[in-house]
């Protein structure tokens, strides 16, 4: 059996051997005032708070690795995800919904997604789609332009702020760059049955047909409760109810499209005239002199 160290506790006689001594050779106390000392485990104690950290920390770690692996793998298929859904909302402002293969059928409507500035100056030929909405800017506007039976239309973006949230959208214009032809609306968190209702088609199809600009430039097109009796051409009725969404459409209305209105009217400028060539005459029986019949030929 392994030697034991015995510590006295009257006067602090530390004792090594199989028991305490009967007697404390210093003070002469008896073996009951001995206490048997603990050895200390060799080894980190599990017990301690310095093991329940290090343990914490390791743990964390190798979750936030395996957390970072996950990701990066998954991160391809987020991307097309996000792509894809940006296309269908592209889409969905050229009344295209619903789609079966959205991406293949944006290939085929979308030719040009330029980026031009506030001057209405081209930027880029292309790369309107890879502008991010935090980077639109008077110098970095994104456009889209598609053709729908050889005709031209515009989709501009649009991004404010509802009640709750953000709010974005699209907007089309037909070739004239200023009737609208169709819109797109959707939200991050508005209130379901009011403000959310900008998402839907009994909103949304209020816009076509409606003027963006006047002949100043403006925008004149409104988003307002009666909105449409105030003027015809550019009036949209808001939504009864989200009084604060509806603020936050016409807000966005009025600031994301100003910035567009050169680049629109330069595209109208730009478009070449036909010219009108008159027809040729058809012969009817009024401007065809008879013909001669065979007595008067002899």
């Amino acid at each position: 059996m392994a030697a034991k160290k015995y510590v006295c506790k009257v006067c602090g006689y530390v004792h090594e051997g199989k028991e305490a001594p009967a007697v404390c050779p210093l003070c002469k106390a008896a073996a009951s005032e001995f206490e048997a000392v603990k050895e200390a485990k060799k080894g980190l104690d599990t017990n301690s708070d310095v093991y329940a950290i290090l343990y914490s920390a390791v743990v964390v770690v190798i979750v936030a690795f395996l957390l970072a692996g996950v990701s990066s793998a998954l991160k391809p298929m987020q991307d097309a995800n996000v792509e894809l859904d940006k296309k269908k909302q592209i889409l969905a402002s050229l009344n295209e919904k619903n789609l079966p293969d959205a991406a293949a059928k944006y290939d085929a409507l979308i030719v040009a997604d330029p980026i031009i500035n506030v001057n209405g100056e081209v930027v880029a030929e292309e790369g309107g789609f890879e502008v991010a909405n935090d980077a639109v800017s008077e110098e970095n506007l994104p456009l889209y332009v598609a053709d729908i039976d050889g005709a031209k239309k515009y989709i501009l973006p649009m991004t404010g702020n509802g009640l709750w949230g953000g709010i974005w959208g699209y907007l089309a214009l037909n070739d004239d760059c200023n009737s609208i032809y169709g819109v797109y609306f959707s939200h991050a968190s508005e209130t379901p049955g009011l403000g959310a209702e900008i998402a839907g088609d009994k909103f949304q199809t209020r816009f076509p047909g409606k003027k963006v600009y006047n002949e100043d430039g403006q925008v004149a097109l409104t988003v307002a409760k009666g909105g449409a009796k105030a003027s015809e051409e550019s009036g949209v009725d808001a939504i009864s109810g989200a009084t604060i969404t509806c603020n936050g459409v016409n807000g966005m209305l009025k600031t994301k499209l100003a910035p567009y209105y050169k680049y629109l009217m330069s595209q109208i400028a730009s478009t070449p005239m036909v010219e009108l060539v008159p027809a040729e005459p058809v012969a009817t029986d009024a401007n065809v002199e008879p013909a001669a019949t065979d007595a008067a030929q002899l």
